[in-house]
């Protein structure tokens, strides 16, 4: 099976009621991108975005060929080990590991080992893969596939 060409990985924290600063205090770094429900943000052709829910997300360089399990290495490194610091966060919010995974043909696929899957799971995180099937190339303009609301080329698009 050829590995998947392309990956991307942002941990991220939700919530209606999220501090981004408080959120930053207790996984002791600063994010890529933080902001609380209801902050406006300017978006492109002088229209703006009401944030209908804080975020706190923390990304890492994407990697090609494909490596998540380096991807959420390099994330946990940065991050706080108390368990009971994730305990408390997830208690709180919703805490996900976004994984956009790029093919450049048909019939790729990846492997996560036993120790990404444990880390994960023992700080309570969700895993989620958006798995993006070759295509045409997208416009700057165009709403991002990964979900998040924003114009691809303020989010994914940005490198």
């Amino acid at each position: 099976m050829p590995s998947i060409a392309k990956s991307v990985a942002t941990l991220r924290v939700f919530g209606d009621t999220l501090v981004p600063e408080e959120v930053t205090a207790l996984l002791g770094v600063v994010p890529t991108s933080g902001y609380r429900k209801g902050d406006v943000r300017p978006v492109r052709g002088g229209s703006s975005i009401t944030r209908k829910t804080g975020m706190w997300r923390l990304e890492v360089n994407d990697r090609e060929p494909e490596d998540i399990n380096a991807q959420v290495t390099e994330l946990l490194v940065r991050l706080s080990p108390d368990l009971d610091v994730w305990q408390q966060l997830s208690q709180k919010y919703k805490i996900d590991l976004f994984c956009g995974l790029f093919m450049d043909t048909t019939n790729e696929g990846l492997c996560l080992s036993p120790s990404t899957l444990m880390a994960l799971g023992e700080r309570r995180i969700m895993l989620g893969l958006d798995i993006y099937a070759p295509s045409r190339e997208l416009l700057p303009n165009e709403l991002c596939p990964c979900g998040s609301g924003e114009v691809y080329g303020d989010c994914c698009g940005l490198g």
